[in-house]
């Protein structure tokens, strides 16, 4: 099938652009870029500044590496979240779909992906060690780990179990009203906030 030549060199390498992002194809991309052609000039920077801005200035948090616009995000700096229990997360999306149940009132550690030796991904790679003085501190009592039920979260979850096995610490393991498989940010808010709320002991959960 030969692709349609666009009219304009600026509009195929703007079509070009949005075609990379994650699930857009060249149709999509090109009804994108005729609707943004439609806006007015303004509107247009505005939306190209902010995408510059939020690239140039977005920060990770020092303390869990949550994206952040200061050094130290607003869940870490807030002094009404409990210091003493931390959430283990893959990510910034399974931040925002824990704190939408309303249920979690700890912190977080963003381990930034999970083990996937197909993918190249081994431990060295993640937020581990980061976690593990954390909690070799002294003031951790808990950590849950609330990374998807999926194969490599799993081995995630035991890699990090073991990592922290021997600290005086309890691990727990978010209930299973999220589905085997599932990803968190899927995961309804019920359902995720029930499974946060009534959390067991991880090497229950792994031994059965």
């Amino acid at each position: 099938m030969i692709e349609r030549e666009f009219p304009s060199k600026l509009l195929d390498k703007a079509v070009n652009e949005f075609s990379k992002l994650p699930g857009i194809g060249k149709k999509t991309a090109l009804r994108l870029v005729l609707h943004l052609l439609k806006q007015e000039k303004e509107d247009v920077n505005a939306f190209g500044n902010a995408l510059i801005q939020l690239k140039n200035e977005i920060k990770h948090c020092k303390v869990c590496h949550n994206i952040s616009d200061n050094e130290t995000c607003e869940i870490c700096s807030n002094q009404l979240r409990d210091k003493s229990i931390i959430c283990v997360v893959e990510n910034i999306k399974d931040i925002m779909a824990i704190e939408a149940t309303q249920s979690y009132f700890g912190t977080y550690h963003v381990i930034g992906g999970i083990i996937s030796p197909m993918d190249g991904i081994g431990p060295a790679d993640l937020n581990i060690n980061s976690l593990v003085e954390k909690v070799s501190s002294g003031e951790v009592k808990e950590v849950i780990l609330g990374l998807s039920t999926t194969m490599e979260g799993e081995t995630t979850s035991y890699y990090i179990f073991r990592k922290l096995a021997k600290y005086n610490i309890e691990i727990s393991v978010l209930a299973r009203g999220v589905a085997i498989g599932d990803e968190l940010s899927y995961a309804d808010e019920i359902t995720l906030g029930r499974s946060i709320t009534n959390r067991t002991k991880f090497e229950t959960t792994y031994n059965e």
